[in-house]
């Protein structure tokens, strides 16, 4: 994992917004702005890629204290070079932060991309204050069976078009369908968040349930 988000990190951003419809930043905004999060407020920036979503945070709340965290340093120095000067580089399953660290958690795109779902919702559970929230946005199975098979052919074709386009290599991009067959829907997603103890959980599906925010907050 940590080798293919090196190759693709610096075109990461553009890709983003292709399989989004340009909608990306929108969505962020969005979510960022119904979790209502205080001025000063502490956000961990989960999976943080370039640091979209947590220069997002900085540019609506600019006393916010903003931490962006990636398993790839590649992807960090990129976060970096848009003024995030705290970073750190470390694995989701074992977040280096005391337990109640943060006012929220916002992961854009990871949720899927790690191995252990219910590991890393445990961690992201301790690390978040009592109240805290945990803001994601990502791809999800649409419920329908027919969407779905359609959905991931098409994230697949799209994914090898750009992969040979921009890297020579089909397969660069098919990680998104590849990641997303074994995945789950947006309320399959909201069910686990209820389970693990999370005491209101609020959904916005995009592109018939293929791509969805959710709001979670700590009980």
């Amino acid at each position: 994992m940590r080798a293919m988000f090196h190759t693709i990190a610096p075109r990461y951003d553009f890709v983003t917004r292709l399989f989004s419809y340009g909608m990306d930043r929108r969505w962020k905004k969005l979510g960022v702005a119904k979790a209502s999060l205080r001025e000063d407020a502490a956000v961990l920036d989960l999976a943080a890629g370039t640091g979209d979503f947590a220069q997002i945070v900085r540019e609506r709340l600019p006393c916010a204290h903003v931490v962006a965290l990636d398993l790839t340093e590649r992807m960090l120095r990129l976060a970096r070079r848009r003024g995030l000067d705290e970073t750190v580089c470390a694995d989701a399953a074992a977040l280096p932060f005391p337990s109640g660290s943060f006012d929220c958690v916002l992961i854009g795109y990871g949720l899927r991309n790690f191995p252990d779902l219910e590991t890393a919702i445990r961690e992201i559970e301790r690390v978040t204050r009592p109240g805290g929230i945990l803001l994601t946005l990502d791809f999800f199975l649409p419920a329908n069976p027919l969407l779905r098979h359609l959905y991931i052919a098409y994230l697949y074709a799209n994914g090898g078009f750009w992969g040979l386009l921009l890297h020579g290599r089909p397969r660069t991009y098919t990680y998104i369908a590849d990641s997303l067959r074994n995945f789950l829907s947006a309320d399959d997603l909201s069910t686990v968040l209820r389970r693990m103890g999370y005491a209101k959980v609020d959904v916005s599906p995009f592109i018939f349930g293929g791509i969805a925010l959710h709001w979670a907050v700590k009980g």
